[in-house]
């Protein structure tokens, strides 16, 4: 899935619209607050003005610190999954089920640095389980091989449990990197800079995504 950080912030409406007859099966809003993260994005309104051009559905993914605050402002604004952090939500289980209360699909991602037992208690609870493979905060930053075994470890507690919940990951994803992920387990992909700086337009770079895949 395309990630709007790495689209034109000054056509927004228009890169989404491409976006979506490139083939897009999501479209992932990354909302940073300059404290949980050092960087600063857009907010529930820029979202609410941009739900109208596309029918694609939105994945808000929340770089914020005390993300509960903000879920229904969210979830209004026409995201159909919310994620959070496990690192910014004090109390977690409660927050997913904020997002779940206002008819989302919820998610919780984890920095690098995490451990996947800060999400163990709130897996069932789950529709995806965000596995970073950057640090958070920044586009067009080099993926975490590292990120690989946790990867690997998460399909295998998923597995066991029998949960239906799928793994995305988010963070240095382009072609030469999607299988590698694939393999360890992870279902879901969001590409930023490898789709809207590829040379060949959108289309292409979600094609060859794609072509990568088994």
């Amino acid at each position: 899935m395309p990630s709007t950080l790495s689209f034109d912030q000054s056509r927004l409406a228009e890169e989404l619209i491409d976006a979506a007859r490139a083939g897009a099966d999501i479209l992932q809003w990354d909302i940073m607050d300059g404290a949980f993260v050092p960087n600063l994005t857009v907010g529930w309104d820029i979202i609410a003005a941009c739900r109208p051009h596309v029918q694609t559905p939105f994945e808000a993914h929340l770089m914020i610190d005390d993300p509960g605050r903000y879920i229904a402002d969210f979830a209004k604004a026409g995201n159909q999954r919310i994620i959070v952090h496990a690192e910014a939500a004090t109390h977690l289980h409660r927050v997913v089920e904020q997002i779940r209360g206002e008819g989302c699909a919820a998610g919780v991602a984890l920095n690098p640095a995490t451990p996947l037992d800060a999400v163990e208690h709130v897996l069932e609870e789950l529709d995806t389980l965000l596995i970073m493979t950057v640090n958070p905060g920044f586009g067009g930053q080099q993926f975490i091989s590292a990120m690989l075994p946790k990867i690997r470890q998460a399909a295998a507690m998923i597995a066991e449990r029998q949960l239906p919940l799928r793994i995305e990951v988010d963070g240095g994803i382009a072609a030469a990197t999607i299988r590698s992920v694939y393999d360890a387990g992870a279902r879901k992909f969001v590409a930023g800079t490898a789709i809207a700086h590829h040379p060949g337009g959108k289309k292409a770079a979600i094609d060859e995504l794609r072509a990568a895949l088994p």
